[in-house]
């Protein structure tokens, strides 16, 4: 006997092009330089918008890694094992050129190019983006070291994922990671303990051999075929390449000692380990290590900031598509004023992170000038903080739209929900990222006066930025120490002040005129679904322009 008819329940989002769909990341690719790149990333939009890469993705978060730390008779092994999924999504991130297309194809939009392509993927799985995202980043702090890079150029720019867990010199492609942060120390790096001597006191410094011995507390991707790490000399913290295998075919003495037992981030392992004499080549000069990590800094952090743009984007999308299936009171969510209120809020904020994101990128594309800079080293941690910030309130908001069936694991709020923290954490949390924007902005002063500049040319034509602006050159116009004291406020300020900015020039005026309004009161905070006066027509636009019918 059957109790009841099931009805009202939302189909999966299925078969879908994220890329096409996506009215604002097809303009930006087009306006940063990477037009050149649509029609790949129209291929992989349909890819990525698959029923089996939601599978994949699925399979990947549901059987998490496991840690074997020695084999049946007693060796130690060190291997961590994955489900199959978790290597089909690395093909697919390599094949894409995920790990490297800005080094493999320099020239106009290649950074545009790679971010919108990593912000489709990172809608879909973004654990498989760690190892990812740590390759991308180390190959310039390889370059540094030429007759090292040499050795690894064709495994790095490998499009091939090679999953074998042998020696560098035996594999068709490599995966590097990270070991910087230590039980004492977390964002601290200076009060690193692990040492490093010569491995021949006759041949020291840069491009030479050392012993490593120590730990690290976040040990990302320990299945990498190597790390990047720090570690101490007698001149400092020193910049190290440190490979699982060594020349000789035995392993690297690198012990993991357990997994992390992570709240998002689920495919990814996350590792303790000690090492005792570790081999490892000094990468950059000796004492020089923080300096020389940097560039890799930068562009995880830009990374940061791409995935948590993906994952605001991937949960709008799923809110969306529940609030225009879904009923409730006689009507659907979405035909609902106080629904649609809050959906188009969410609409904005998206699309607001995804041009920022955009016109990150192209600063890593373009010429090196002051202006640049300033886009690099201030505004990339800033939106770091701002944004990843945003993205852990955002999820929040859009599972609440799915309501009772967004807080169950079978379906993708969850997953997107718990995944959200972890970019705001990651490469230097919110205090470190804001500490960071001051000490950028007191180091590239000519930059900071050109983004104001940049500010008061967009304020004389949209009068709703010039309060904002404003209010930021009186932050910035305050002593050191309380300069210091507000800087979250500072930092949100600016990164308000840019996106509207950007939203001002790039998005329709009824889009840009809400948002402008809507933020122009946020310094205290805010909830979604408070756009104030903007009308029904408006909003219905703004979700249209979001999540076009179809």
């Amino acid at each position: 006997m059957h109790t009841h008819e099931i009805s009202n329940q939302v189909p999966d989002l299925r078969d879908t092009n994220l890329y096409t769909r996506d009215l604002a990341l097809g303009e930006a690719v087009q306006r940063e330089g990477a037009a050149w790149h649509d029609c790949t990333l129209r291929s992989q939009g349909e890819l990525l918008g698959s029923a089996e890469m939601s599978e994949l993705a699925d399979l990947a978060n549901r059987h998490v890694p496991v840690l074997h730390t020695h084999d049946r008779t007693g060796h130690r092994i060190d291997v961590v094992d994955f489900h199959p999924a978790w290597h089909t999504l690395l093909e697919q991130l390599r094949h894409a050129g995920l790990h490297a297309l800005p080094w493999m194809q320099p020239g106009d939009g290649a950074h545009t190019a790679r971010a919108a392509g990593y912000y489709l993927h990172a809608q879909v799985e973004a654990g498989s983006l760690c190892p990812t995202t740590m390759t991308f980043a180390a190959i310039p702090v390889l370059q540094q070291e030429p007759a090292l890079f040499e050795q690894l150029r064709s495994r790095l720019f490998s499009r091939e994922h090679d999953a074998r867990d042998l020696p560098i010199p035996r594999k068709r492609s490599i995966l590097v990671g990270m070991g910087m942060t230590e039980k004492q120390g977390g964002s601290d790096v200076r009060s690193n303990a692990s040492i490093a001597m010569p491995a021949d006191p006759l041949n020291e410094g840069r491009g030479h051999a050392y012993l490593l011995s120590g730990h690290k507390w976040f040990f990302s991707a320990p299945m990498s075929d190597a790390h990047l790490m720090l570690a101490r000399t007698e001149n400092g913290l020193s910049c190290f390449f440190v490979p699982r295998w060594l020349p000789d075919g035995t392993r690297n003495p690198i012990l993991i000692q357990r997994l992390k037992d992570k709240l998002g981030n689920r495919s990814n392992s996350s590792s303790e380990v000690e090492f005792e004499e570790a081999m490892g080549i000094m990468v950059g000069e000796d004492g020089r290590g923080i300096p020389t990590i940097i560039e890799m800094a930068n562009h995880t952090r830009l990374d940061c900031v791409i995935g948590s743009s993906a994952l605001m984007r991937q949960a709008l999308v799923q809110a969306i598509h529940h609030a225009r299936h879904r009923s409730a009171f006689g009507r659907l969510l979405a035909e609902q004023p106080i629904m649609r209120g809050v959906l188009a809020d969410l609409a904005l904020e998206s699309e607001a992170a995804t041009i920022l994101t955009m016109r990150l990128a192209h600063a890593f594309d373009a010429a090196d000038d002051a202006l640049q800079r300033a886009w690099k080293r201030i505004v990339t941690p800033a939106a770091k903080f701002w944004i990843c910030k945003r993205a852990v309130e955002f999820t929040g908001e859009c599972m609440e739209v799915w309501g009772g069936n967004g807080y169950v694991e079978s379906g993708p709020m969850a997953r997107l929900y718990r995944e959200a923290p972890v970019n705001s954490i990651w490469e230097g949390s919110g205090n470190v990222m804001c500490l960071d924007v001051l000490r950028a902005m007191s180091r590239e002063v000519q930059g900071l006066s050109l983004l104001l500049l940049d500010l008061d040319e967009a304020a004389s034509t949209h009068p709703l930025l010039q309060p904002r602006v404003n209010a930021l050159k009186q932050m910035l116009a305050a002593p050191e120490e309380e300069r210091e004291a507000g800087a979250r406020r500072l930092v949100q300020q600016l990164v308000l002040a840019l996106q509207g900015m950007l939203m001002a020039r790039h998005a329709p005026a009824s889009s840009a005129d809400a948002f402008l309004a809507s933020r122009a009161d946020s310094d205290g905070g805010r909830v979604y679904g408070t756009l104030g006066a903007s009308t029904l027509a408006v909003q219905e636009a703004i979700l249209q322009r979001a999540w076009p019918h179809g």
